[in-house]
């Protein structure tokens, strides 16, 4: 009965070990994968912006969700936790773009400004609610957390 408990326990070793191995090779081949997307659309759009000739504040808002996208691919990569913050700022610069187009494109105020404005504000509170919280409420090493 000792023999096979203990290949019992020899074979949940290896298969923990093995699936450990595929789980952070599958992590790291998309952290690439997502951070090389990231740097091909940015290229590509500041290709098309040095085409045109100039670039337009839509183009540089584009620039500047690439660089939080990618900032977020780098955070997570070294920590492994995703930083909430930083989609958040990524959905403030998205929607700023989007008020910008809209205001250039009709050069007529309506709801939908109002709409989008407000929609940017509270982004902003629950970045500060996010800020807040992670200062007052700083969650521990990963296996305090799970214990809880």
């Amino acid at each position: 009965m000792e023999q096979t408990d203990a290949v019992r326990r020899k074979i949940n070793r290896t298969a923990e070990a093995v699936g450990s191995l595929l789980v952070d090779g599958f992590h790291y081949l998309a952290l690439f994968a997502i951070g090389a997307s990231i740097v091909w659309s940015g290229v590509y759009a500041f290709i098309g912006m040095t085409a045109k000739g100039h670039a337009a504040i839509d183009d540089i808002l584009l620039l500047f969700i690439y660089l939080e996208l990618g900032a977020m691919v780098g955070i997570y990569f070294k920590t492994n936790h995703m930083p909430v913050r930083f989609l958040i700022y990524v959905a403030m610069t998205a929607l700023t773009r989007m008020l910008i187009s809209d205001v250039q494109a009709h050069h007529r105020p309506d709801l939908g400004v109002i709409y989008i404005t407000a929609a940017i504000l509270l982004l902003a509170v629950a970045t500060l609610v996010v800020r807040y919280a992670s200062s007052k409420y700083p969650a521990g090493p990963a296996g305090e957390r799970a214990g809880r």
